[in-house]
């Protein structure tokens, strides 16, 4: 039997949230490629020297994906000397310039890209826009990674194409519109990022759906059956096509064993004693002042539930002395790296108070869990109507102007909590969950599920081509 062996490159952005799926989707495609009988593929990812430790450990189990390290450029201004991905920037007001000054990497990714073997197709980050001229310079198919949803896609499309916020009476960011192609749902115009009509970060923007839109198709962290209204709705338009292949976070492999940190303990307790426990945590990027930290810690106390809150400040410090001795038994907060999603699989995690970043609120319907969403950047706001008003796995908590940026108070947001742990709310939530969390598994089952039937549908696609002769080899 012949067997073509094929080439893979990923290139994802230089964030964690955007790098993780990337590397599942590595792992993915390894796991599809065992499954295979006439397809053999090599898989190799492109990051920098400073992301290099962090990408090679992820891939630890899995050493036969290659990881190639081009230099991140010096002396951008503004950006902090040694910062090559955006958890480390001071403020996430520097993305655009730290964006635009990954273009200096094209030189020596072509020049790489030269001495690799032959590559069947590349899937690249969105917001690194140039890797498209790249891909064209080498008749490469593109496809492109955004990490987010179709829901997150379809409604800015739907918006846009109908236009409806360019008409006077929609200039207010908190007015809802219905929008024309999906008429259950209505729209703020403050749930959209990029809303001014110039500017380096609209340019940026511009320039990325532009490189998109001259791809060969989307790779999507999700699965067919969450949202299906929303895949068809972008698989209908002249958009290249959409590929859902999530959850993707289901790849990984099995935690090696090992000591139990003390949350996890503190978890086990809680267990122990029936008591049920809020996960709080809000992601790498999120930017919290100290009032409105102080007004999340005193809604958590009043809400008189147990929780487990990770953060990087030091709520001690801003709450004064006092405050973790009248939590000590229903509080734990944490300000180290935590295996989120071994707190969210712990049996007295019932709740999740998340930002809505994608990749969170996916971990959280595969295991389980439903949402407390606070939605606070990017496309998190579309993100958490997705949760509460589509698939109805969460609650949503309100800001007090209605706006994404505004302060929420500690009634507001201890009232939420108590609805999504206690209330009828919460309970439909959590039967929700449980569905979706199957469907997740389903999608991933070899030659049945629709992600993986998504995966034979690329590799039919993009793996037809028949490579230079080097790279066949004959199977008896």
């Amino acid at each position: 039997m012949e067997v073509s062996s094929h080439h893979v490159v990923l290139f994802p952005y230089m964030s964690k949230g955007h790098t993780i799926p990337l590397l599942q989707f590595a792992r993915l495609l390894l796991r599809h490629r065992r499954k295979q009988q006439t397809i053999s593929i090599s898989v190799t990812v492109f990051t920098t020297p400073k992301n290099q430790p962090f990408v090679s450990d992820f891939l630890s189990a899995t050493p036969e994906i290659k990881v190639i390290s081009l230099p991140f450029p010096e002396n951008i201004s503004g950006i902090p000397l040694g910062v090559e991905s955006t958890d480390k920037l001071p403020s996430m007001s520097l993305y655009v310039p730290f964006t635009r000054a990954t273009k200096f990497l094209q030189p020596f990714f072509e020049e790489t890209l030269k001495n690799l073997p032959e590559v069947s197709f590349m899937v690249s980050d969105g917001f690194l826009w140039w890797t498209s001229e790249s891909a064209a310079k080498f008749k490469i198919p593109r496809l492109v990674f955004y990490g987010m949803n179709a829901y997150a896609f379809a409604i800015p499309m739907s918006s846009f194409k109908h236009k409806l916020f360019t008409e006077p009476e929609t200039e207010s960011d908190t007015e809802p519109v219905t929008v024309p192609d999906f008429p259950w749902i209505r729209i703020k115009k403050g749930d959209f990022v990029h809303r001014s009509q110039s500017g380096p970060a609209t340019e940026l923007f511009m320039d990325q759906i532009m490189s998109s839109n001259t791809s060969h198709g989307f790779i999507v962290n999700c699965f067919y059956e969450l949202e299906s209204p929303f895949v068809d709705y972008n698989n209908s338009s002249d958009r290249p096509k959409s590929w859902c292949v999530g959850p993707l976070c289901l790849t990984d492999p099995p935690k090696p064993d090992r000591a139990k940190p003390a949350w996890i303990n503190w978890l086990d307790r809680k267990g122990e004693e029936g008591r049920p426990v809020l996960y709080v945590a809000f992601g790498t990027q999120a930017e919290i002042s100290n009032k409105q930290l102080k007004e999340l810690a005193l809604g958590l106390e009043d809400s008189k539930v147990n929780f487990l809150w990770i953060t990087r400040k030091d709520v001690e410090e801003i709450m004064g002395e006092g405050f973790k001795d009248r939590l000590r038994e229903r509080g734990m907060i944490v300000r180290e790296w935590v295996d989120q999603w071994e707190i969210l699989s712990h049996e007295s995690v019932k709740g999740f108070l998340s930002h809505c970043g994608w990749n969170s609120a996916l971990e959280s319907i595969c295991i389980g869990v439903p949402l407390l969403a606070w939605p606070m950047m990017a496309e998190q706001p579309l993100n958490a109507k997705m949760v509460v008003e589509e698939i109805k796995v969460g609650v949503r908590v309100e800001t007090q102007d209605g706006s994404v940026e505004g302060f929420v108070t500690k009634e507001e947001l201890s009232r939420k909590v108590q609805e999504l742990m206690e209330g009828e709310t919460g309970k439909t939530a959590r039967k929700n969950v449980k569905t979706f969390s199957n469907m997740a598994k389903e999608a991933l089952v070899q030659g049945t599920g629709s992600s993986w039937k998504n995966l034979d549908l690329i590799y039919e696609k993009f793996c037809s081509r028949e490579p230079n002769d080097a790279n066949k080899q004959l199977v008896e």
